[in-house]
């Protein structure tokens, strides 16, 4: 069954990071936009598994743009990022520079793309998060060099922090974000330049930005207070490097799911996608009195939007991961798993969710970043060959039975 596109442009293939994959692609969903098929029928064929990588985004995207066109929203958008260690994926890949994405340009790009025509208000904002390699001066090179560049607002938390009053005011030196900080301080600028809703992304180009339309539909339409990508759903397209990770991740991820089992008892497992719609409302609880900046700020917005009384749904989107340059590596891996768990600890207690306290004392003995590098190399016998759905049943493994496994482990 044809989906109307044009067949020409079907290699099979996508490269994040190249400008011509990039332009390739816009087009691609442009020739399934005007093949005169219906959304439902666009919908059916992006369910295909038979759909190649490149024609499986271009699907995402096309149903994106039409979304985009029956809303007709005229609301204003913030796109916000963090930045960290971001000089080369910023920059266009060459010779001298072989892991580069162009990444604010593209980001422009697909951008300048889906709103093309439309009443909606956007800017990009993004938020260097105490980057010693000043991300923030080479976020402002690249964007003015781009014809839409001035819808670009580059931030520094630096900037903002210390604070004595106000949402930052408990974050004591910009050294101690791990993204949260950053994420917090661009919704607050978007609030305070009147924003109706905000887009949280990455700074990589693993997220298409021509898929926000599935996040606006269910904001503008619904009555839906935060919208988040969910890449677990079965509709998603994952492309993503799972072994950055060692074996015992299934443990991380046992003690994570059995503190979040607020947020992951609704279905919200995919806690740490960067996709998400916040609207205005929601955002004025969050950023009241954020209790994380570390990586486990997702989680932490999450209950305070769900503890607000906002409606939270999920989309699946596409999501090709870049993993060489990423953050969680640069940082170390297990700096970045301590940060979350630790966390998501914090989140759980200051928000009043729901949480198994046993194991979150566990996690205040034992995640610091010696102790986890000496846990992800192996897995307790209980979690072995565990399915994903089991992780963070008391069923599956007690806290009691992990402590006891733990405790030789501890770096001493």
């Amino acid at each position: 069954m044809s989906s109307g596109h044009d067949g020409a442009l079907v290699t099979g293939t996508f490269d994040i990071a190249g400008p011509d994959d990039q332009a390739r692609m816009l087009r691609l969903a442009d020739s399934l936009v005007a093949g005169g098929r219906s959304r439902d029928e666009l919908e059916r064929d992006a369910r295909s598994a038979d759909l190649s990588i490149d024609l499986a985004l271009a699907h995402k995207l096309a149903l994106s743009r039409l979304d985009v066109l029956a809303l007709d929203w005229t609301g204003r958008l913030a796109v916000v990022f963090a930045m960290w260690g971001e000089q080369r994926r910023l920059r266009p890949r060459d010779d001298g520079n072989p892991t580069g994405e162009d990444s604010l340009h593209t980001k422009l790009n697909q951008l300048d793309w889906l709103f093309a025509g439309t009443g909606v208000e956007w800017t990009l904002v993004p938020v260097d998060d105490g980057d010693p390699g000043d991300s923030a001066s080479i976020a402002i090179e690249r964007a003015d060099l781009h014809p839409s560049g001035d819808r670009v607002t580059v931030l520094r938390l630096g900037d903002a922090v210390p604070a004595d009053t106000g949402p930052l005011a408990t974050l004591g030196d910009v050294d101690d974000s791990r993204k949260g900080g950053a994420i917090v301080h661009g919704a607050l600028h978007a609030l305070d330049h009147r924003a109706d809703a905000i887009v949280m992304t990455d700074a990589d180009n693993s997220v298409h930005l021509g898929q926000i339309g599935a996040l606006l539909g269910p904001f503008v339409d619904g009555d839906a207070g935060a919208v988040i990508g969910d890449r677990k759903h079965p509709d998603a397209v994952l492309v993503k490097a799972e072994a950055r990770w060692g074996p015992g991740i299934v443990v991380l991820r046992h003690m994570q799911r059995m503190v979040g089992r607020a947020l992951f008892d609704q279905g919200l497992r995919d806690t740490q996608a960067a996709f998400k719609l916040y609207g205005r409302p929601a955002l004025e609880t969050i950023v009241a009195a954020p209790s994380t900046f570390g990586f486990a700020f997702d989680s932490d917005w999450l209950y305070a939007t769900t503890i607000g009384g906002e409606r939270i749904e999920r989309v699946p989107f596409a999501f090709i991961d870049s993993f060489e340059e990423s953050a969680s590596l640069a940082q170390g891996p297990m700096s970045t798993w301590e940060s979350l768990l630790v966390g998501l600890v914090a989140a759980a207690r200051a928000r009043g969710a729901d949480h198994d306290e046993e194991m979150a004392a566990i996690i205040d003995e034992f995640a610091d970043e010696a102790t986890l590098e000496r846990v992800v190399s192996q897995v307790p016998p209980e979690l072995e060959s565990v399915s994903d759905a089991d992780l963070g049943k008391r069923s599956t493994m007690t806290p009691a039975a992990l402590r006891e496994w733990l405790v030789p482990l501890k770096a001493i």
